[in-house]
């Protein structure tokens, strides 16, 4: 039986359970309601779920008592095209509404409801401002992708953006020459494992170690069934400079269209 499954046994058998333990400040501001979650969550960028088609939305975890159970419940919340869709996450059973609302968000990602790419040092989302952007739109036109794609359209380079080099194939490339068969990815340095920047998690860490070993094992069989469809494949790390990586990409797609 898991944690989730297991709370509450022994916990406000009686009495329903106190306010403080789920219930909100009344006449809070919406900053002072997203600050909270934010805390809860362990950050803005752990807030969003991914929608498709390089859609994101930011979630919100909701506390409700079931008065004949008095146990409190915790639902993630989010709006996708005017509906508000919510999953169950678990039951939860501290004193405090701030360590319930962790619990909940803790719960959503343990459930793999939730996405994140959080900055690494040492990348090109470093700063606050392009963390900002990057969490808006995490799919596509991140700045290295944006700084990748500008070099390689001076250099006279036309192709397409976030497509499928397979159309059977729910795999996306961020540059693809179709022609030539050529895909790049551009991958972030925490989710798909850089050698270089990947720091261990402290917490939760065999759960993120599984997760970024998934990605991996994913980037593998990508490379590998686009190869054996006559696709050249090119990796770039979200750290390596911009102007070698572009030259790399560039000698590539010369190669591949003179052969051609």
């Amino acid at each position: 039986m898991t944690r989730a499954a297991s709370v509450a046994q022994g916990r406000w058998k009686h009495d329903p359970p106190p306010d403080r333990a789920w219930k909100g400040r009344p006449h809070r501001t919406r900053e002072a309601l997203a600050a909270e979650q934010d805390r809860a969550a362990g950050g803005r960028h752990r807030r969003s779920v991914d929608l498709g088609d390089g859609r994101f939305a930011r979630a919100s975890v909701e506390l409700k008592v079931l008065p004949d159970t008095r146990r409190i419940r915790a639902y993630l919340r989010w709006s996708d095209a005017g509906k508000s869709p919510a999953r169950y996450l678990g039951e939860v059973e501290h004193d405090t509404r701030a360590a319930n609302l962790a619990e909940g968000w803790s719960l959503a990602w343990q459930k793999g409801l939730l996405t994140e790419e959080p900055p690494v040092e040492g990348s090109w989302a470093s700063s606050a401002a392009v963390r900002a952007s990057m969490q808006g739109n995490r799919n596509k036109d991140t700045k290295p992708e944006l700084r990748l794609r500008s070099l390689l359209h001076k250099q006279g380079f036309r192709y397409r953006v976030a497509a499928r080099p397979l159309p059977e194939l729910r795999r996306t490339a961020d540059v693809v020459f179709p022609r030539l068969k050529v895909a790049v990815f551009v991958d972030g340095c925490y989710w798909h494992g850089c050698p270089e920047h990947l720091r261990a998690s402290s917490k939760n860490a065999e759960f993120w170690r599984a997760k970024i070993e998934g990605n991996q094992a994913r980037d593998a069989e990508t490379d590998r069934l686009l190869r054996e469809a006559g696709w050249t494949v090119i990796r770039v790390w979200e750290h390596e400079d911009p102007a070698e990586a572009a030259a790399r990409i560039a000698g590539v797609v010369r190669a591949s269209a003179s052969h051609g």
